[in-house]
């Protein structure tokens, strides 16, 4: 199946490529304005299919493509592969703007593509092992060395994520709240708690921390179950039990990047429509943080 990726930089070198180049029954193409990086990338997966062009990629007959390029571009890509009838994932965010969010989801609906966002903490085993316990309350900590940012790019770019992984362990309807610390127009920490009867739950992201790393705390019913940074859990259930990932297991699968992928390409060959207007939620929260954030 010929699929395409869009921009190979960091995340896509790092969490994409090396799941979708093991894959036997995809063809890839691979697209960038470098063509450095185009020339080596393209030996190093024995990818023949390279291009500079967008128009020339969707030419070359892809069904599916990967869009990992900067996010102001997201919009203009994205509307010109589903316009050509491709189906997309794209790298969260949809768009640094909601109204262009808003559009893609919508395009994608009126074209009866596929449009899916690169969350793969929905598909990391240990995220999914949380999901399955109880879990009255979920504390979810990310913390970043050294890295204020401006309000809106920071939270779409990275907390973005907290706020996704919270929605899918919290019940419908929670009420949700914002408290953070912005100086001079960068964000240094940011708390959102989100609450509904019975629940608490609490996404942080310190981005002037000592140090970097992820941790998600979910409890009820007599038990506690502790994942760090995405891999390794510790389960207490009377006396902790601590199960690290193997060491050779894939990151790309621990991490979820590997089953996303999957559940999208599967979804490519079967022509299931995957809408995604779930992950446009998670953006309005987002933009609700912002609001609050900024005071508007």
């Amino acid at each position: 199946m010929p699929v395409a990726v869009i921009g190979l930089g960091s995340i896509a070198q790092k969490a994409y490529l090396p799941v979708l180049g093991a894959l036997p029954d995809v063809d890839l193409r691979f697209m960038t304005r470098d063509p450095e990086k185009l020339a080596r990338l393209g030996r190093a997966y024995r990818v023949r299919h390279l291009f500079t062009d967008l128009d020339a990629v969707i030419a070359s007959g892809v069904r599916a493509a990967f869009v990992h390029a900067p996010t102001e571009q997201h919009h203009a890509i994205v509307g010109r592969l589903l316009d050509a009838g491709v189906d997309v994932l794209v790298d969260k965010p949809l768009s640094y703007r909601l109204d262009e969010s808003r559009r893609l989801v919508e395009l994608a609906r009126e074209r009866g593509r596929s449009l899916m966002v690169g969350f793969n903490r929905r598909h990391a085993p240990a995220y999914l092992e949380a999901l399955d316990g109880p879990r009255d309350l979920v504390v979810l900590q990310k913390d970043r060395r050294a890295r204020t940012g401006d309000v809106r790019t920071v939270v779409l770019d990275d907390f973005i994520h907290l706020v996704d992984t919270l929605r899918m362990l919290a019940p419908d309807g929670v009420a949700l709240d914002t408290h953070g610390k912005v100086e001079d127009g960068l964000l240094h920490h940011v708390v959102l708690r989100a609450t509904a009867p019975g629940f608490t739950g609490l996404a942080v992201m310190n981005r002037a921390g000592g140090s970097a790393g992820e941790v998600l705390q979910t409890a009820g019913a007599d038990r506690r179950l502790d994942v760090v940074n995405l891999t390794d859990v510790i389960r207490h259930d009377g006396t902790p039990a601590l199960h690290r990932g193997s060491d050779w297991e894939p990151v790309g699968r621990r991490r979820g990047f590997e089953g996303m992928c999957r559940r999208f390409l599967d979804a490519v060959r079967t022509g299931e429509r995957l809408d995604a207007g779930d992950a446009l939620v998670s953006h309005e929260w987002c933009e609700e943080v912002i609001g609050r954030l900024t005071g508007r």
